[in-house]
């Protein structure tokens, strides 16, 4: 990208937001701060009104306007990507919203660039996994905690707990929401608890506001998913997988932790890190002569346990 375009972008970027941080825009587009302010002065410069405010961040006067955005083929086709992706693996609710958004994209389009889309979008498609079940909508509860999130508001719900198989009455401030391994799930201090708490979509029976304001900061949510991830104890687990068959791992590897490898002449030293050896310890017995455990001796005992139990079932 040429610094024309990163000029450009950076006005796009500024109108897509209240306020945009220095940093962020340095994140964006890999350039130095120094960088950055001397784009924010050429646009100054070219008429652009950039408010500026040490320790905050740039933003454009009120009412300033540009005119419409003009979206590339390249673009335009992402879109049409994203939306196959959003029809078959997320809930009904959040498809109909994309589409909706998507019509007006197309609508700043040339009739060229309109016929180039209805004629791509026919080549391009996603598949559902057969083997995993139909998830009910949950575009109800998404759209209630955004509503909920924005105004500060408490919720009250009712929740179902799956590991005393009883359903609860309480009220929680919410947080943020996020999506993970095909699961919508919401980040709340709960009152009940009075602590944060992790709900899963599927498992509130009842979600509704109460019509009262909270006043405390809670963090954010990327704060609250980084300590989480800190204070979770994972285990290391290094294997050695005979090349011939990693072709066939798909994506197992990555259910089990897989974070990097490497490849050797004959095998694939793999890292995985995960929460509990038992899981990695049945996977691995499912590859048979094709791997051996390097680390640690825990993943290797128990490995030696359930060979013990597998003897006397087989008997």
């Amino acid at each position: 990208m040429n610094r024309i375009e990163r000029i450009s972008a950076i006005l796009i970027q500024l109108q897509s937001r209240k306020i945009v941080k220095a940093q962020d825009i340095a994140d964006r587009f890999n350039i130095t701060l120094r960088t950055v302010y001397r784009d924010i002065r050429s646009l100054e410069a070219s008429g652009v009104p950039i408010i500026g405010e040490a320790g905050v961040g740039y933003s454009l006067m009120e009412g300033y306007k540009l005119a419409p955005v003009q979206f590339t083929i390249e673009e335009a086709t992402a879109f049409i990507t994203a939306e196959k992706m959003i029809e078959k693996l997320t809930d009904t609710g959040l498809d109909e919203s994309y589409k909706s958004a998507l019509y007006k994209v197309k609508a700043t389009l040339r009739n060229v660039e309109k016929n180039y889309l209805e004629t791509i979008e026919e080549n391009i498609e996603v598949l559902k996994n057969p083997y995993l079940p139909e998830k009910k909508s949950e575009n109800s509860h998404l759209q209630t905690c955004i509503a909920a999130i924005s105004g500060k508001q408490i919720l009250s719900l009712k929740y179902f707990a799956n590991h005393n198989q009883e359903t609860s009455e309480r009220n929680i401030e919410p947080v943020g929401v996020f999506y993970q391994m095909g699961r919508w799930y919401l980040i709340a201090w709960c009152h009940l608890r009075k602590d944060y708490r992790n709900f899963r979509f599927d498992r509130i029976r009842e979600l509704k506001l109460n019509g009262k304001i909270f006043e405390k900061q809670h963090p954010s949510l990327k704060t609250f998913l980084k300590q989480v991830a800190k204070e979770e104890k994972l285990d290391t687990a290094i294997l050695s997988i005979d090349n011939e068959v990693i072709k066939y791992l798909g994506e197992q590897k990555y259910y089990n932790g897989f974070v990097s490898e490497k490849r050797n002449k004959l095998t694939t030293e793999m890292t995985f890190l995960t929460a509990g050896l038992e899981g990695i310890a049945r996977w691995y017995m499912m590859l048979g002569d094709h791997a051996t455990i390097i680390e640690p001796p825990a993943l290797k005992l128990r490995v030696k346990e359930l060979l013990k139990e597998l003897q006397k079932r087989i008997k």
